[in-house]
């Protein structure tokens, strides 16, 4: 059966989302010699840069008012300004040892000031030879919208189990939740410290090989307070301020649950480490110019330490090939060039790994302690014909994922990719046509 007009009408509404946001910024840099040494000049580049960040998102008014439920919307209202000045030296020690010294300071308005440091060292062995490395301190500040999300909804499929204990529902329904979550004004940023040492060899004009280890370690990471811990701290009594539940029914003592409260906490440290090789080779065929070039990583490990679903303790879990994180990463590209024509390829890999993080969609993740189905490695391929043969002009036909590849099936997380496919991984678009032109002034 159909509905009649009248009462589509009766249940049909217009909606108004107000959605701005502002940046304003100044910056200057200055970079130059300072004096000489025996091995080469010292130089020096120092810079300073201010800015001014806001944002405002308000849903309409028939979602504030609770008219309208069961629908993600969203709202947030924050703003700041960032004053930065950074100074990097460049100190030839000798003729093939060069040491690179770098500081950075940033005040930000809403969380306060912060410094931080690199060293990098680069030492030339042969003159096909080098060694390289460095370390470094960092931050990254809470965003405007982790700091000033005001209330908004989100889905969550998950299982109310209380609810279905009281009332003997077997088996217990997965069903979609509304979670009400906020911005935490009182987050603090999050610290890092990174290192990386590596080779370069160059036994040619034509071939050269990079070969680097990375580590990086983030503390005071942003983090959803843990869902399953909100569920099973507040959910089992009709009172909670948190977990908010309609009228139980006669001989009840819980009701329909409707929504939960949620926010951001700085919790937790994640590890992690890795291999980069790249590898690029160049050489004449015939009239053409060919440029041949190789970059693989691999992930060696990734640990996330962070609080269990009931935030009685801290807990270790590792990463590597699990949802959303492949071990291996690769992109082959290709650039023939034969006078003003050029032809650009490149092959795009993303390695396989675990599905389903949540096995049986409560809200509490389970991937360490559950092996579930693989979601399929993924290659695309990517093509580009260029013409530079009219002046300060470029002209370009470019074809992504020209074989029209589908993204590898996925279970999903039960929250964010209910899909089919990983989003933060995984492009479902498929062949993609396109045009440019690139016009330079002198």
């Amino acid at each position: 059966t159909v509905n009649p007009q009248d009462v589509i009408d009766q249940i049909t509404t217009s909606l108004v989302r107000q959605g701005k946001s502002d940046l304003t910024a100044f910056d200057a840099t200055v970079t130059g010699a300072l004096f000489d040494m025996p091995a080469g000049p010292v130089r020096m580049a120092v810079g300073a840069e201010y800015r001014e960040e806001s944002v405002s998102d308000i849903p309409d008014d028939q979602f504030q008012r609770g008219l309208i439920f069961g629908t993600e919307s969203v709202s947030a209202e924050a703003s700041r300004d960032i004053t930065s000045v950074f100074v990097e030296f460049s100190v030839p020690l000798l003729e093939n040892l060069e040491v690179q010294l770098a500081g950075r300071y940033d005040d930000y308005s809403d969380f306060g000031d912060t410094t931080n440091p690199k060293v990098g060292v680069r030492w030339a062995v042969t003159d096909s030879f080098a060694l390289r490395g460095s370390w470094a301190e960092g931050f990254r500040a809470p965003s405007l919208a982790q700091v000033g999300l005001g209330p908004s909804q989100e889905s969550q499929f998950f299982q109310d189990t209380f609810l279905c204990a009281e009332q003997g529902v077997t088996p217990c329904p997965v069903l979609d939740y509304t979670i009400i979550f906020s911005g935490n004004p009182d987050l603090e940023p999050e610290e890092s410290e990174s290192f990386n040492f590596g080779f370069v060899w160059q036994p040619s004009g034509a071939f050269s090989m990079a070969v680097d280890y990375w580590d990086l370690t983030q503390k005071n990471k942003i983090d959803e307070v843990p869902f399953g811990f909100l569920y099973q701290q507040f959910c089992n009594v009709q009172s909670s301020t948190i977990c908010i539940r309609q009228a139980p029914l006669p001989g009840n003592t819980l009701g329909e649950l409707s929504s939960i409260a949620a926010t951001f906490i700085n919790i937790g440290e994640q590890s992690v480490s890795g291999v980069d090789l790249e590898l690029n080779y160049t050489r004449e065929v015939g009239p053409a110019n060919v440029v041949l070039g190789f970059n693989y990583s691999h992930l060696l490990e990734f640990e996330r330490i962070e609080l269990n679903s009931s935030a009685t303790a801290l807990i270790s879990r590792e990463l590597t090939g699990e949802y959303e994180y492949p071990e291996d990463r690769a992109v082959f590209t290709s650039s023939w060039t034969i006078g003003d024509w050029g032809i650009n390829t490149a092959l795009n890999y993303i390695g396989s790994f675990e599905d389903q993080p949540d096995v049986n969609f409560d809200g509490v993740l389970d991937y360490d302690t559950n092996s579930t189905r693989k979601v399929d490695s993924m290659v695309t391929t990517n093509l580009q014909l260029a013409y530079h043969g009219i002046k300060n002009t470029t002209l370009m036909l470019g074809i992504d994922n020209l074989l029209d590849e589908e993204p590898p099936f996925a279970v999903g997380d039960g929250d964010s990719d209910l899909y089919g496919y990983v989003q933060s991984q995984h492009d479902p678009r498929g062949r993609f046509i396109y045009g440019k032109m690139t016009y330079s002034f002198e």
